[in-house]
């Protein structure tokens, strides 16, 4: 939709019902992830994600917000802002997260099912919740 690029590494597989749409940015994917049923992820102001990521059913990966200052003018005229998401290396992301525009996750971290990720994770951080938290660090 608008153009836009999308890439995708060696060896990475795309399930069923998994919705790529760039809006005229670009989605990138490494080598030997893994996006599962029903994931959407959009490339506005672009996503990047690296290799050996395990990304679980049912998430949303979105680069984008929607401008609301004005209450005169509807929301869905106001426009976007777009910072984009970056993915590192070696991360799971549980079933039914939310990836918010912005956010870097580092490498070899772990987001629980159900989590909204709002800021960034460290590496190797845990992290749980609405908005998610440090749980701990893996190693």
């Amino acid at each position: 939709t608008g153009g836009g690029t999308i890439e995708i590494g060696e060896h990475t597989e795309i399930q069923a019902n998994v919705i790529l749409m760039t809006y005229g940015g670009s989605i990138r994917i490494g080598n030997e992830s893994s996006i599962n049923p029903n994931t959407i992820i959009y490339g506005h102001g672009g996503t990047t994600i690296g290799n050996n990521v395990l990304i679980a059913g049912g998430c949303m990966i979105i680069p984008a917000n929607h401008n609301f200052a004005s209450k005169d003018i509807p929301i869905g005229k106001q426009g976007l802002t777009t910072k984009g998401i970056t993915i590192g290396n070696d991360v799971w992301i549980g079933h039914g997260c939310s990836i918010l525009d912005g956010v870097t996750i580092g490498q070899g971290a772990i987001v629980a099912a159900g989590s909204v990720v709002n800021k960034n994770v460290d590496e190797y951080a845990v992290v749980a919740g609405v908005p998610c938290k440090l749980i701990k660090y893996r190693i």
